[in-house]
């Protein structure tokens, strides 16, 4: 029975592929029209045009394929079993026959991924489709022509380390690309640029590859399964635990960083750049850690500096009365210092959630402040089930990223909708717990849960590892920001009168995105050309300014979680490549 409703998804897969190949041959728009339902939905991830973007409806599916794949000459399409044998699956809570399959466009060959809604008595047709470059194919096909370097027979020569040393170094010559920031983002913008050639150099104001990590607050762990988390080309060993330890992680990223040879300056400021458009490179100014200066002229510049870089520190009236210590939570490191003290905590995201568990374990008296209704969900298992695809038996890495990038937003929200309704009662004893003790609960926007409300505004919910818990007992005081009065010298007065006295504020108040730096990076006539970074854009229907050309030429931007970044830095490298190869204008 397996066996026949394999090949009966396989025999429908090659089919719809078939007449889709046929019908794109022959500029068909009607009959392209044909093969989808419609409310379908088409997401291109440089696949058969140089854009990121998604279309929705048939008839602008079919005449927005149609055009694209005319003018990438795009062919030879196959199902690919080695990747994926087509299979039923459910989707959004919709059957669905899933494929993936292979084409060549001039652009370098590409590969898609089809969801085909069944019809009883009647041939599927497509309810989601994505094309995407195929970075390995590409990369290996430029590896190939590339001579390997010999045996050096001289042993006077530079040896292997002198070799690196000197590259690193970068004396007498300028980068391809310079990435400022050396996160994780950073770091695998730089891998995917390496691979297709370019000469790429990383800064970082750290001390310390991995202290973006190393230096944060004491408990910090990721806070979804490892499985997720693996960066390319070198996934962390089985033995790990589910949620990585911020050390770990630190460790790994300085290790990630050393085997794939990625050129890395720590302790570097990047003060601004300006563009010149005669020589169409960029004339940034580095700060060295011993207080040299430097003027790189690279080509392109990708800012790599998170979606949570620069700390959100707001206008809190009366806060200049308090006469103790006002820390952000970026600047929080250790519970263990305030044993015996007071603390107030403003915020109810991870973060602040966190610190105030962590102060609380170390005999802390602690208050949270909630200035907003908060998402809270259970790390486990509730808040994995968004990331269900990545996590037990099933296809490597490589095959469950390329799925995960062909799902369209609008199927993403109506995929969310349904995990926060059965999230919500999974934790319906947790959440009534909560809302007795006063804590305001809200659940992303049209009840889509927590991923979208990351890539929305980079926060806003709480993934529980017990302290919900604890605010629940009544063992972390909860109030709301509506509840003060004013700030004192010593702590607060509230509007009942009485007083709450603090020896420590701590601002968990989030961080700015990073339009908030361009202008005083770049200046603010490119802050304007650039625009909003982060966030969908309406028309679009993908993260603006992210990962593909913006208006600036050779200004781009990268960041996000561990998978976003392993996902989506391979189309911004193919981006530069064809912009260095004169495929592609420089901005869009």
């Amino acid at each position: 029975m397996l066996e026949k409703i394999r090949t009966s998804a396989e025999t429908e897969a090659r089919s719809w592929i078939s007449d889709f190949g046929r019908s794109l041959a022959g500029g068909d728009v009607a009959a392209l029209g044909a093969l989808f339902v419609p409310d379908s939905h088409w997401r291109n991830l440089c696949g058969m045009s140089w854009e990121i973007a998604t279309f929705s409806g048939a008839g602008r599916v079919a005449d927005e394929l149609c055009w694209r794949a005319h003018e990438v000459a795009a062919t030879g399409f196959d199902v690919d079993n080695e990747l994926l044998v087509p299979r039923r699956a459910v989707v959004a809570g919709q059957d669905v026959i899933e494929a993936i399959f292979r084409f060549d466009t001039a652009n370098g060959p590409a590969v898609g991924v089809i969801r085909l809604l069944p019809s009883p008595g009647a041939a599927p047709k497509a309810w989601t489709l994505s094309t995407l470059l195929d970075m390995d194919r590409i990369s290996a096909t430029k590896s190939a022509n590339i001579e390997p370097a010999s045996h050096n027979r001289d042993f006077a020569k530079q040896n292997w380390l002198e070799d690196r040393q000197a590259e690193i170094a970068f004396e007498g010559r300028e980068p391809d690309v310079l990435v400022v920031g050396g996160g994780h983002a950073g770091i695998s913008a730089a891998v995917e640029l390496k691979r297709l050639g370019f000469d790429t150099l990383v800064i970082d104001r750290q001390q310390r590859i991995g202290d973006n990590w190393r230096l944060r607050y004491h408990g910090l762990k990721l806070h979804n399964k490892t499985p997720v988390n693996h960066l390319r080309y070198m996934p962390f060993p089985p033995n790990w635990p589910d949620y990585i330890p911020k050390d770990k992680i630190a460790n790994w990223l300085e290790a990630y960083v050393e085997s794939m040879e990625v050129n890395f300056w720590t302790g570097t400021v990047f003060e601004g750049a300006e563009y010149n458009e005669a020589t169409q490179t960029w004339m940034a100014r580095i700060r060295r850690g011993n207080g040299s200066v430097r003027m790189l002229r690279p080509k392109h510049i990708v800012m790599a500096t998170s979606v949570s870089g620069t700390p959100n520190i707001p206008t809190i009236a009366t806060i200049e009365n308090f006469a103790g210590k006002v820390l952000h939570s970026s600047q929080f490191s250790a519970g263990s210092q305030w044993r015996g003290k007071s603390v107030v905590v403003m915020g109810t995201g991870t973060s602040a959630h966190d610190i105030c568990q962590e102060l609380q374990a170390n005999g802390v008296d602690v208050t949270m402040v909630q200035r907003s209704p908060t998402m809270v969900v259970n790390v486990d298992p509730s808040a994995q089930l968004y990331d269900k695809s990545y996590l037990g038996d099933g296809p490597a890495v490589e095959i469950r990223d390329l799925l995960n990038a062909s799902v369209p937003l609008e199927v993403v929200k109506a995929s969310h909708k349904i995990i926060t309704r059965e999230v919500r009662e999974l934790d319906a004893p947790l959440l009534s717990r909560l809302e007795q003790a006063g804590f305001q609960l809200e659940f992303g926007e049209d009840g889509t849960g927590w991923p979208l409300k990351f890539r929305t505004r980079g926060g806003g919910y709480y993934f529980n590892v017990g302290c919900s818990e604890l605010i629940a007992d009544g063992k972390i005081r909860l109030i709301q920001a509506s509840d003060i009065g004013q700030f004192i010298s010593d702590g607060l007065e509230l509007n009942d009168g009485s007083t709450l006295r603090a020896n420590l504020v701590v601002l968990a108040t989030g961080y700015k995105g990073q339009d908030h730096i361009v202008g005083s990076l770049f200046g603010p006539e490119v802050a304007t050309r650039v625009g909003p970074i982060w966030g969908f854009d309406a028309a679009s229907q993908e993260m603006r300014n992210m990962w593909t050309r913006t208006r600036q030429p050779g200004l781009w931007f990268t960041g996000g979680s561990f998978s976003q970044c392993r996902i989506y830095s391979r189309f911004l490298a193919l981006q530069i490549d064809a912009i260095e190869q004169g495929r592609l204008e420089k901005a869009s």
